[in-house]
């Protein structure tokens, strides 16, 4: 089976590029390298560098190569600047995802499955939360991803398209070879927020209120190591070739961890002093976001297999130690 990978030079799509390989399917990334980094292409993938918004240069990967099914991670994704250059993330996220249907009908590729997120979400009627509680995002970036989800849903009905959209939390940890992990600029995840400060990049972790409803006071997220995501994409994957329905489904280790728990785990794991500094609360930070994953488990046969924090720092731990710059170490 061939799949094409949108978005493979980045965090989460080399990852899955990785596991696909594997697992003995033959990978097509397309990346235009804008936040991926070619360094992180497995070297028995195949790789065109472009954007997804341009027609013809995807036209021509589809042209040269046979592909049986999709997994879309090509996206722009930081909330906040989501929402200071919002037309920016209409730009590359909704019209590059329209782009890659077009091009997906016209050669006869029915299958995709799409990373969403849980910023579809927006603020939770409830913890954990479930995939029919109501989407009401807060930001651009969300929006941008439930009208992808909507778009994905209405050219099902016009042309028979199936669809998978993954909606998950927060993605961490690296690859178990130390080969490829998380490199962002700017980086805005908390593990590797957190790193920084250990190998002298950083002199303290912000913390962002201590004063939520929850046993420290900090926020609770659900954080998922980034193999079980990439997993997950493959049995989505698996489960649209069977002939399945479109589907959403939540991924996440359905526990949460407060921030306090998180910079602690990584004092320990790191066997360094992590200083912390309070700061002010961030606007619609949610005191708690945790998935319910179950419809993933019982319907996709999804297992988290890294679901321990003090594991997921040591991978996260293990890939920063030995790329202090990312990927411009090597």
């Amino acid at each position: 089976m061939t799949v094409l990978v949108c978005g493979g030079a980045g965090y989460i799509g080399s990852h899955t590029v990785y596991e696909l390989i594997d697992k003995g399917d033959d990978v097509v990334i397309v990346d235009s390298l804008e936040t991926g980094h070619i360094k992180a292409v497995h070297k028995d993938a195949k790789f065109y560098k472009g954007d997804i918004r341009d027609k013809e240069f995807l036209t021509n990967v589809f042209d040269k190569e046979n592909i049986d099914a999709v997994i879309h991670f090509a996206a722009n994704s930081l909330v906040g600047e989501s929402m200071v250059n919002p037309l920016k993330y209409y730009d590359n996220n909704l019209y590059g995802t329209k782009v890659l249907l077009e091009v997906m009908i016209e050669h006869d590729v029915k299958k995709i499955v799409f990373s969403s997120t849980a910023a579809t979400y927006g603020e939770p009627e409830r913890v954990p939360i479930l995939e029919t509680d109501k989407t009401e995002p807060t930001n651009t970036y969300g929006e941008t991803k439930l009208s992808m989800e909507k778009m994905m849903k209405w050219t099902d009905v016009a042309h028979g398209l199936k669809y998978v959209a993954l909606r998950y939390f927060n993605a961490c940890g690296a690859h178990k070879s130390g080969e490829i992990g998380e490199d962002h600029h700017p980086e805005t995840h908390l593990i590797p927020l957190i790193l920084q400060v250990p190998l002298g990049k950083r002199e303290a972790i912000s913390v962002f209120g201590n004063d939520y409803d929850t046993k420290d006071g900090t926020c609770i997220r659900d954080y998922i190591h980034v193999t079980d995501l990439a997993q997950a994409h493959i049995l989505a994957v698996d489960y649209l070739m069977k002939g399945n329905e479109s589907n959403v489904f939540n991924l996440g280790n359905g526990v949460g961890f407060t921030v306090n728990e998180v910079i602690e785990t990584a004092r320990k794991v790191t066997g360094k002093e992590i200083k912390a500094v309070m700061a002010e609360r961030r606007a619609g930070d949610p005191a708690q976001l945790i998935a319910s994953s179950e419809k993933a488990k019982t319907v996709l046969g999804w297992k988290p297999e890294h679901a321990d924090l003090e594991e997921i720092i040591a991978s996260a731990w293990k890939w920063h130690s030995t790329h202090p710059d990312g990927y411009m170490d090597k």
